[in-house]
């Protein structure tokens, strides 16, 4: 199976946009229209979280299946993310979380080692 692991450097948002593009390699080919868009906004998402709100670097590992992909962003942070309300004077904050939940087709978190890997799956096809 086609994958795509790239280490995150502790508080580097310029991994933000290459992670973006690395994920656009990978999904060249995959999935009906939108999706790949969709999966890219996502990470995306899950990247910024994992550098904003953890003291350590992450890993984000992206796996496309026969019928799905699935992304996974692994860091040193045992606790869990939350979804919260954003706030009205907050022009882009607080969204991430609620956007995985909106989107992805499925989402979760688990615990790994001393922290966590926050992840969603998208079908290949809009469902």
């Amino acid at each position: 199976m086609p994958q795509l692991r790239k280490r995150l450097g502790r508080a580097d948002l310029r991994a933000v946009p290459e992670a973006r593009r690395a994920l656009r390699d990978l999904l060249r080919h995959w999935g009906g229209p939108g999706r790949s868009e969709i999966a890219e906004l996502l990470t995306s998402e899950l990247v910024t979280n994992a550098l904003v709100h953890t003291d350590d670097g992450a890993v984000l590992t992206a796996t496309v299946g026969p019928r799905a992909l699935r992304v996974e962003v692994r860091d040193h942070a045992g606790r869990p993310p939350r979804p919260r309300d954003p706030r009205p004077e907050e022009s882009t904050g607080g969204r991430g979380l609620l956007l995985v939940q909106s989107l992805a087709d499925d989402w979760g978190v688990l615990p790994w080692g001393a922290g966590k890997s926050v992840w969603f799956e998208l079908d290949a096809e809009a469902v």
